[in-house]
């Protein structure tokens, strides 16, 4: 599992395990019941605390996205393909909404935003 954490981010870097994870998730990338790296290896690897990578897999326990067994580690949940789904559209619903926002700003109208949509799609 490759997770790349960005020290000057303004994000936290629990956060920033969370959403690589969910992502490697999402994108098959890992798949059900595949193990996680323990917390102490990944903390050791990723050089932070291993209170920091515990954090982040409560937070991704809690989204039901892995599994914990005691005593045998985590595991990638068994995931309703429509909580995955969901949770991928929610996260392009952010990046249009930002998108949207930024046009705006830029004083773009509403025909203006659709057809630069349209010339992204074509390719």
């Amino acid at each position: 599992m490759n997770i790349v954490i960005n020290n000057t981010s303004m994000q936290p870097i629990y956060e920033q395990i969370v959403d690589q994870v969910k992502q490697l998730i999402l994108t098959d990338r890992l798949a059900e019941h595949d193990p996680l790296p323990s917390v102490r290896s990944l903390a050791k690897d990723l050089r932070i605390s291993a209170l920091t990578v515990k954090k982040a897999y409560d937070t991704l326990e809690e989204a039901g996205f892995i599994v914990t067994v005691h005593g045998k580690g985590s595991f990638v949940a068994s995931t309703n393909r429509e909580l995955a789904r969901e949770e991928a559209l929610k996260v392009t619903e952010d990046a249009f909404e930002k998108a949207i926002i930024k046009a705006r700003a830029c004083s773009m109208s509403d025909d203006e935003i659709i057809e630069l949509v349209r010339l992204l799609m074509e390719g």
